[in-house]
């Protein structure tokens, strides 16, 4: 699942990324692991899986979701960007009615020349702690919202704005038989004056529909508008979906999965399509 917001900064300069092939690598040996090990094992019974704990945004229990995110034909040379999420999930408790469910998103950003005068760029993008004030024992309905924090951590100033900012998280989601299904909205504003101002809206949606042995099909695009631009600008509109697995690597719990998406809405010069590549490991 993707609750982090799409970074909409656009460097001046990007560089070619390799990250996401050997991302796909790595997810591909990671859900062909357990069916070696399973072939050269005696047969036994698996341990089952549940799928929801991984699926769940906000679920409570501690994991570390990386996700690799590459955008194609980027800008007027029609470069790839990437940006990898490193996600630390840890929800504590407050109360016996109340949890707190807080993630740490933190971009690690490839990106790609921009005009002939500016070079390719690569570095750490503005990391936003976010925490969502739950129920500790949730109905048909789960839910959560609380605030996110915008740090001037951009190692460039093309990779981010370094000005203190704030906003609001909600998430909402429900589990019926095999689907799971909800959307993360959020609103971030950093800084005072354009240029180094940030005013963005995200949205979320991510349906899973799951099937026996840890499978599972889902359609989690990340739309997002820029309120700062020009009103044919401001909306980038992924459409697609993908595939994945949540299965046990010794006694650990993983889920790997992947999706394509065609930016059927996109501003001037943004990417015409991306994937992204995501390995949480449940701990």
């Amino acid at each position: 699942m993707n609750l982090r917001r799409s970074i909409s900064i656009t460097p001046k300069h990007p560089r070619e990324t390799r990250s996401s092939g050997l991302a796909l690598i790595i997810a591909a040996g990671l859900c062909a692991m357990p069916s070696l090990a399973a072939a050269q094992a005696a047969p036994a019974a698996p341990a089952a899986v549940d799928p929801h704990a991984a699926q769940n945004p906000i679920a409570n229990v501690v994991s570390i979701p990386f996700q690799d995110n590459t955008s194609f034909n980027v800008g007027p040379y029609g470069r790839p960007e990437n940006v990898l999420l490193v996600q630390p999930i840890v929800p504590f408790s407050v109360s016996s009615d109340w949890t707190v469910v807080s993630r740490w998103v933190t971009p690690i950003i490839s990106a790609p020349r921009l005009s002939p005068t500016s070079g390719a760029r690569s570095g750490l993008g503005n990391i936003e702690p976010q925490f969502y004030l739950t129920p500790a024992h949730p109905g048909s309905i789960i839910w959560g919202i609380g605030p996110t924090v915008w740090l001037p951590t951009a190692s460039d100033k093309t990779l981010g704005v370094n000005k203190w900012g704030g906003g609001i998280d909600a998430v909402v989601l429900t589990i019926q038989g095999h689907w799971l299904y909800g959307v993360v909205l959020n609103n971030v504003w950093a800084g005072s004056k354009a240029p180094e101002k940030v005013n963005e809206l995200t949205v979320n949606p991510f349906v899973f529909y799951n099937f026996p042995k840890g499978w599972f099909l889902v359609s989690a695009p990340t739309a997002t508008a820029n309120w700062l631009a020009s009103d044919s600008n401001q909306w980038t509109v992924p459409v697609g979906g993908g595939f994945g697995r949540v299965f046990k690597l010794g006694a650990r719990t993983v889920k790997a999965q992947v999706q394509l998406f065609d930016n059927a809405w996109r501003p001037s010069g943004g990417a015409t399509w991306a994937s992204q590549l995501q390995i949480q490991f449940l701990l």
